[in-house]
């Protein structure tokens, strides 16, 4: 978390001037952080982390996964190998955010972890299983981790030149 913290506020100066150059999924997620009030440190670390994929290209969709709390868990797990399911409060009043009831880690098509607290510790938590089991990270994922890997928890020497590139533009241009 500390590593995420210090580099949390240089990737969203990051995605903010580089967010034209993205789909509108970049966009709406600043506008969701935008509109934040209350336990900033949270909200930057989960803007941080959901923004990452994005920015390097890779499949967020694949990774940061959510259902109703009345949905089949089945449904929302099938076919991922490695993912955060956040299950969200079915009901929601008019001009209210929907609630996080469970934020759970999914590998394999299993929950093998839930009831963490945020999406920040449960990537920390996945993260530390992929790397603690020696598992390869997901094709469509591999930038995203490569990055945490290189970036946050300095364990290579060594990486792509995507994630080279990006390292410098977050170390220099913000």
């Amino acid at each position: 978390m500390t590593a995420l913290d210090t580099y949390s506020l240089r990737l969203i100066k990051l995605y903010r001037i580089r967010k034209a150059a993205f789909r509108n999924d970049m966009d709406s997620l600043l506008q969701k952080f935008d509109e934040q009030v209350s336990n900033i440190v949270e909200h930057r670390r989960t803007i941080s982390l959901e923004g990452l994929p994005i920015f390097v290209r890779d499949d967020e969709t694949k990774l940061f996964l959510t259902c109703l709390e009345t949905d089949p868990v089945e449904r929302a797990t099938r076919g991922v190998t490695v993912g955060i399911l956040t299950v969200l409060e079915d009901y929601v009043g008019p001009n209210s955010q929907s609630t996080v009831v469970n934020t759970a880690i999914v590998l394999e098509e299993d929950i093998i972890l839930d009831d963490l607290p945020d999406l920040p510790t449960a990537f920390a938590y996945l993260f530390g299983l992929l790397y603690g089991l020696n598992m390869e990270f997901p094709k469509e994922l591999k930038y995203t981790f490569e990055a945490v890997q290189h970036i946050f928890m300095e364990l290579t020497s060594t990486c792509s030149q995507r994630i080279r590139s990006f390292k410098t533009k977050l170390l220099t241009k913000v």
